[in-house]
């Protein structure tokens, strides 16, 4: 009994740590540019420039305008998200720390903790009202440093 209650253990452990490296959905939408939920903002998310490797901390950017490109200065943000297909959201606490130049914000404190789908979710409140957006990216297997 032991031998199987210990196989079966195995079984489950390998399969939560094998959940995050399913595949994405074939039609992901990975465009890191697009319309808030509401039409509100355009919005971007500026990856950095090389891509991080796991468990790296690392900042993006984050471009904000008006439905008609106007940049929008003064914005606040909370920042959520996770891997969908492995049930756990990030593991870090990311926010937006400043506003760099018009309508372009700092997102510090991002880290992915392993490969695979992730979301970043934007709660937005600026001068046009309140908005969300979800950007979708996968990560590879980053060269390490």
């Amino acid at each position: 009994m032991l031998k199987r209650t210990t196989a079966s253990a195995v079984f489950v452990v390998v399969a939560l740590m094998t959940a995050g490296c399913m595949a994405p959905p074939k039609d992901l939408d990975l465009s890191l540019d697009k319309k808030s939920a509401g039409g509100v903002y355009q919005v971007a998310l500026l990856p950095p420039a090389q891509a991080p490797t796991i468990n790296q901390m690392h900042s993006w950017k984050v471009r904000l305008a008006t439905a008609e490109g106007v940049p929008v200065r003064g914005a606040k943000f909370l920042v959520d998200g996770g891997m969908p297909q492995h049930g756990h959201g990030l593991p870090t606490q990311p926010r937006v720390t400043r506003e760099m130049e018009a309508g372009t914000y700092a997102l510090d404190g991002m880290k992915f903790s392993m490969t695979g789908w992730w979301e970043v979710k934007l709660a937005i409140d600026g001068p046009q009202g309140t908005d969300k957006v979800t950007f979708n990216t996968v990560v590879n297997n980053p060269t390490a440093r």
